[in-house]
């Protein structure tokens, strides 16, 4: 036995509060690699729902830095989701109905794009794997990426919670107008379960693909909305749940 120094993810809490006339309230508390909060919290709230971006502001008290205080015209959608008691877990806001009230939120899915190659999309968790130097120096956060039919990464962003990862890549698309996902591939490095997939669907994905297993209710919501849905991502082999004839060899 030896002692040698290594490298660990940070893991710190992030505290969101909605800025109202009564003073502030909370809305979530998440654990979070710090980075791309801002990112983080817009692709939260479109996960959740909330619509437009419009006027809101997020504002971060460089003397608190794990809070951000949001500000916005349209505070009682804010309140509203406070209310319903939304929190940042493992396994998601699911049970019966899920799909259906998915409905209301997701938009419409118009697949226009071509076949995917199978090996193609085996390759894509190696060209995630390019922007991920946290992951590389640690091995201990998730990563979700962007990739465009013509191959190239659009954008990756890397956490300590799976669902996180994936809400500051939609936060990122949200401000930059990339959404929705369109014949982008997502590409995840955690399981697909049930709220990955939500979030997804919330996105406009057309095509999930993910490097571990999915669950029943995530093939479920896929087959529903018509998205294709990968897993089991290897180097030389997949898995398809759904979607699979828009898969070709």
């Amino acid at each position: 036995m030896h002692e040698e120094t290594d490298l660990v993810a940070t893991e710190e809490p992030l505290e969101v509060r909605i800025q109202t006339a009564q003073g502030e309230q909370p809305l979530l508390i998440t654990m979070r690699t710090p980075g791309h909060d801002q990112e983080l919290v817009r692709g939260w709230l479109h996960s959740e729902g909330f619509r437009p971006l419009g006027d809101l502001e997020m504002v971060v008290d460089p003397a608190t830095p794990n809070v951000v205080v949001l500000r916005s015209m349209a505070v009682e959608k804010l309140l509203a989701l406070a209310r319903a008691g939304f929190t940042a877990s493992a396994c998601g806001v699911c049970g019966a109905g899920s799909v259906e009230r998915l409905t209301l939120t997701a938009p419409p899915m118009h697949v226009h794009a071509g076949p995917l190659s199978a090996r193609w999309l085996c390759s894509l968790p190696a060209v995630l794997e390019q922007a991920q130097p946290v992951y590389r120096a640690t091995g201990g956060v998730h990563a979700a990426g962007l990739v465009s039919p013509q191959g190239t990464l659009l954008a990756a962003f890397e956490d300590v919670g799976r669902h996180n990862a994936l809400d500051k890549l939609i936060g990122w698309a949200w401000a930059s107008d990339q959404l929705p996902f369109g014949d982008h591939v997502l590409v995840v490095t955690s399981r697909a379960g049930f709220e990955i997939v939500q979030k997804a669907v919330t996105a406009g994905a057309q095509t999930l693909v993910s490097v571990g297993a999915p669950t029943s209710l995530a093939v479920e919501t896929a087959v529903h909305f018509g998205m294709a849905l990968v897993g089991f991502l290897k180097p030389n082999s997949l898995k398809v749940y759904a979607g699979a004839d828009r898969i070709e060899p």
